[in-house]
């Protein structure tokens, strides 16, 4: 036989289980703006009902149902979409740190500007020619003189910025880093407190919600693939776990453990290159080349921008652009000095000899010199001491020379239309072409990245927008939601009353017939 009391305790289960929906809900809408909270909900579950299924069981018509109970607190979310999520803001966060490097590199180039490399050559292409008119005027010179010290200045400009600009890129690399190791140790240690909590049959799901924050971060950085293993002890089937997190290519390929457990590996980008350039990448004790990396996220685009080794050279957007400004400098700078080499100066027409003053110093045929090369181009010696050592005239006949001629100067003017081997891969093209195509190809690639920025921040924007969909708290929701559990409390409270008066009329009303 039931029992008496039985009504009572379904009753009394029913308002502890609402309460606690209730409870669950005011933690949803105290929560509703905190940064990546997850909305929680309760999930039901009917009790076991009475009587159990055995051989003494009490001969009633079919098993009576007892009540509901908290089955557990779970989160609303889907797993897939967080997978989705990451792997969108790892594009993006490659995208967005390149398209800011090609900023900064636009902004020192300054092409087209009146004060870019291109018109400061302008202006001393046209004080040659300018020279060439009149040869024997020392004004004339003097613009030549001012003109070529302003050639060389913004080289030495454009090439000592754009390696300020790399340092800072270094460093950024370094301070990455560190940043990925304090995430992974973030997340090491609420894995070791998910560990302490889950084998006891509870879901901490605050703690799954500031993991997921802090995986997200690091997947922006870094490409990750995200495990989880099992608690053990009594965690529920549907407890997350601890997380494994492996640092991974596009393809796939494992290249290191970042995060086991309560354990992390700090990672390190190795400055183990030519000229400083990252050649390897550390995690614990395992280290691999930075080339097998082959993914995106913020720190593949900082070494990208920054400089990696590359089958034995430097590779990379500021160290190829540098290299490009001295190829240009060298390149101009020793076929310059060739001409001039050859012309006969007013000193040398009245000293009756040919010197062979260079006009910018440092440069000759020798390879080496090409590296850094732009950051010291300078006008020769002779040059600055002297106007009268710039060889306008022809220098074929020393006793011929003429202070009048201006054979030597036009050629030195005609330059600029000459074809030259700049790159050093044997294809000629004159400097105006060959820098246009320097200039030209940094804004192709400025412009992919812009716009694959906008492309990467849209797609994350969307996964967003349906995580939170599913996710994120709904105030309306809550509202509707607290109603229906103040409603099923009132109505549990209102069956104790129920209950109580029926117990009433059976304790004090029964057994007085026939008083």
């Amino acid at each position: 036989m039931r029992s008496t009391f039985m009504g009572l305790e379904t009753a009394r289960r029913g308002m502890f289980t609402q309460q606690s929906a209730l409870h669950t809900t005011g933690h949803n809408i105290s929560n509703a703006n905190t940064p990546g909270y997850t909305r929680q909900r309760i999930n039901f579950e009917q009790t076991e009902p009475y009587p159990n299924a055995s051989l003494n069981r009490p001969q009633i018509p079919g098993q009576v149902g007892t009540g509901v109970k908290t089955g557990s607190i779970q989160r609303v979310r889907e797993s897939f979409l967080d997978i989705q999520y990451r792997s969108e803001n790892n594009k993006l966060g490659y995208w967005e740190t390149r398209a800011e490097a090609y900023t900064k590199l636009e902004e020192v180039l300054n092409e087209p500007s009146e004060s870019g490399l291109a018109k400061t050559m302008d202006q001393f292409w046209q004080s040659l020619q300018d020279l060439a008119v009149n040869p024997t005027n020392p004004g004339a010179r003097s613009v030549v003189r001012q003109r070529g010290i302003a050639v060389a200045e913004t080289f030495n400009y454009l090439h000592n910025s754009l390696s300020s600009i790399q340092q800072d890129l270094k460093n950024e690399v370094s301070v990455t880093g560190k940043e990925i190791n304090s995430l992974t140790y973030q997340i090491s240690k609420i894995n070791g407190q998910i560990a302490d909590v889950e084998p006891h049959g509870y879901l901490p799901n605050d703690l799954y919600d500031e993991r997921d924050r802090l995986i997200d971060q690091l997947a922006s950085i870094v490409n990750i693939k995200v495990d989880y293993t099992n608690s053990g002890g009594r965690s529920l089937k549907m407890a997350d776990g601890q997380a494994v997190i492996k640092m991974v290519s596009d393809s796939g390929k494992e290249l290191g453990i970042l995060v086991s457990g309560d354990r992390n590996n700090n990672m390190t980008v190795n400055f183990d290159g030519a000229d400083e350039s990252v050649k390897t990448v550390s995690i614990g004790d395992s280290k691999f080349n930075f080339t097998d990396l082959n993914s995106t996220g913020k720190l593949k685009a900082l070494v990208d921008s920054y400089g990696y080794e590359a089958n034995g050279k430097v590779a990379g957007v500021y160290p190829e652009m540098m290299k490009e400004l001295d190829n240009l400098a060298f390149t101009f700078a020793t076929e310059f000095n060739n001409v001039h080499k050859d012309g006969m100066s007013p000193n040398d027409i009245a000293g009756k000899t040919k010197a062979r003053n260079p006009f910018f110093a440092d440069a000759d045929n020798t390879n080496p010199l090409r590296k850094g090369f732009a950051s010291r181009i300078e006008l020769a010696d002779a040059i600055n001491k002297s106007l009268d050592n710039i060889a306008t005239a022809d220098g074929s006949s020393i006793t011929g020379a003429t202070i009048g001629d201006s054979t030597n100067i036009l050629k030195l003017a005609n330059i600029i239309n000459d074809k030259f081997d700049y790159a050093g891969d044997n294809e000629q093209a004159n400097f105006r072409n060959y820098y246009e195509g320097v200039i030209g190809g940094m804004a192709v690639k400025s412009q992919e990245a812009v716009r694959l920025t906008q492309n990467s921040g849209s797609l994350r924007e969307s996964v967003e927008n349906r995580r939170k969909s599913v996710s994120s708290v709904s105030l309306d929701e809550e509202m509707t939601n607290m109603i229906q559990f103040q409603h099923a409390y009132n109505a549990s409270a209102r069956m104790i009353t129920l209950q109580d008066e029926m117990l009433d009329k059976i304790i004090n009303g029964m057994g007085t017939v026939g008083r």
